[in-house]
């Protein structure tokens, strides 16, 4: 299966040129080359299931000299989210995009960034986890701002300084690396710093690499791009950068750095399991009395990251598993939930709760969907995200961190009741006059929101299945660094 690995890189770079170039014979050739791409990569990354660690070494130089991707039980599930996410909004996007100009551009946009996050997700050496994360990154800057308008090129401009700001701390923080260890492999770092033991410079350089990570992956404090960048951009952009792009620019990155470079430490997870309960509460407070609906939605993602985070902060193996298991479900329901606002958007025009109602009268579909994300957020049974937070609550008072489970209880609770009046003002009561004349997206809009709802329900009965297989193997990969630094440097 190693083989397949240079593919999840190669095919969307190579849709996201070509496109372009017989776009200018062809202007419905970027859909097409899209929707084929993200197919084919969902299916390679299902294929990578059960399969065993591999490594693929560029040029068949070997580590730690030259470049290698790195598939492993953490890789294969970032695999797996991004390319399923990105397929269904790819789905959704075609007839949604109709609303704009300039589709070839948004397609080659949207492979540039796919290809970005399949990078950082394979790679093993930090100097090219930089260069992944910077296609991505200059990617989504161009996307947030795709629609043109006065709000969306104010939010783009934030985020890309944000996010500039966010890719200096992680140069600067690799480079600081290379220079005390003289290597940019992350498993030759690993070894190096466990044979030589971390100095003060190498601290700094963590220190660098939380802070950057921590902007990418919007927590609390580092969010502040996050609330204007994801209702300013088309829908299933916002989802896949709700759904997956902060994941592995920020959460995986960070994770992986943490667990597989440096090493865990009861400090480490201290400072991580600080920084999610922060955002939780912070992320949760922000989302009360938002009357824009995206924006209510990026405040309640920063919400939901930080029980990611504090999941694997804990660093027990039942803590893993829930981190990984909610950022999988996160993964659903928060895409579900940003595609049924754009469906609503396309149907009404607009994204204030104040001018909605009743709306389950007309969006039959696009109604339930929302439903069944809102109740999936809010961590109702038998949805998944309740499977998930109770996961991770469970873990907290298993490692005895009671404040931190009251916390995530209460934030569990408080999620419900900002959804319920969501609920009550969007779809119920009186639909107003304007709307009167309102009808149902188009199919395949339709499409992705019933996929991604069967996902919201579907996860809460696979878990059983994915604890000992998907989600073990993603565990046991973060737990056992010295078999990642056997895998990419040898015996």
């Amino acid at each position: 299966m190693h083989s397949l690995l240079p593919l999840f890189i190669a095919i969307p770079l190579g849709a996201a040129f070509l496109g372009l170039i017989i776009a200018k014979l062809w202007r419905g050739v970027g859909g097409l080359f899209a929707f084929l791409s993200t197919l084919s990569l969902m299916v390679f990354s299902f294929l990578l299931l059960g399969s065993s660690p591999s490594i693929y070494k560029m040029g068949g130089w070997i580590p730690p000299v030259g470049i290698n991707l790195v598939s492993d039980g953490l890789s294969t599930l970032m695999l797996v989210v991004i390319n399923t996410v990105a397929f269904l909004a790819i789905v959704f996007s075609i007839k949604y995009m109709e609303l704009y100009t300039a589709k070839p551009k948004y397609y080659a946009l949207f492979m540039l960034m796919m290809a970005g996050m399949n990078g950082v997700a394979l790679t093993g050496d930090m100097f090219n986890l930089f260069v992944f994360l910077e296609i991505a990154s200059i990617a989504s800057y161009a996307l947030v701002a795709f629609g043109c308008e006065h709000e969306e090129l104010e939010a783009s401009f934030k985020y890309l300084i944000l996010g500039g700001v966010a890719s200096t701390l992680v140069l600067l923080g690799i480079a600081i690396l290379y220079s005390t260890t003289g290597t940019l492999n992350m498993a030759d770092i690993a070894q190096s710093l466990s044979t030589h033991g971390a100095n003060k410079a190498s601290l700094f350089a963590l220190a660098l690499l939380v802070m950057g990570f921590g902007v990418k992956g919007a927590l609390v404090p580092f969010h502040a791009w996050l609330p204007d960048a994801h209702p300013s951009a088309p829908a299933p952009i916002s989802a896949m950068l709700s759904g997956v792009l902060i994941k592995v620019l920020g959460i995986y990155a960070l994770t992986r750095v943490i667990f597989h470079v440096f090493g865990f430490t009861p400090t480490l997870g201290a400072i991580l399991m600080g920084l999610g309960g922060l955002s939780m509460v912070v992320g949760a407070l922000l989302a009360i009395g938002q009357d824009d609906l995206k924006r209510l939605l990026a405040y309640s993602t920063i919400s939901q990251v930080g029980y990611i985070i504090l999941g694997l902060g804990l660093g027990t193996p039942l803590g893993i598993i829930g981190g990984l298991f909610h950022l999988l479900n996160h993964a659903t329901f928060k895409s579900l939930l940003f595609m049924s606002s754009g469906a609503i958007e396309y149907s009404t025009g607009t994204r204030r709760l104040s001018q909605m109602g009743g709306l389950n009268k007309r969006l039959p579909v696009t109604t339930a969907g929302s439903t069944v994300g809102f109740l999936s957020v809010s961590g109702i049974p038998p949805f998944n995200g309740f499977f998930s937070k109770l996961i991770i609550i469970v873990a907290c008072v298993a490692a005895h961190q009671y404040i931190y489970a009251g916390i995530a209880a209460f934030v569990g609770l408080f999620t419900l009741l900002y959804f319920l009046r969501v609920q009550r003002n969007l779809l119920f009561g009186d639909l107003p006059e304007s709307l009167q004349g309102i009808k149902e997206v188009p199919f395949l809009m339709c499409f992705s929101l019933v996929v991604l709802a069967v996902l919201c329900l579907g996860l809460s009965f696979l878990y059983p299945l994915m604890s000992k297989t998907l989600l073990a193997s993603a565990r046991d990969a973060l737990l056992n660094t010295s078999a990642y630094i056997k895998l990419v440097l040898g015996g």
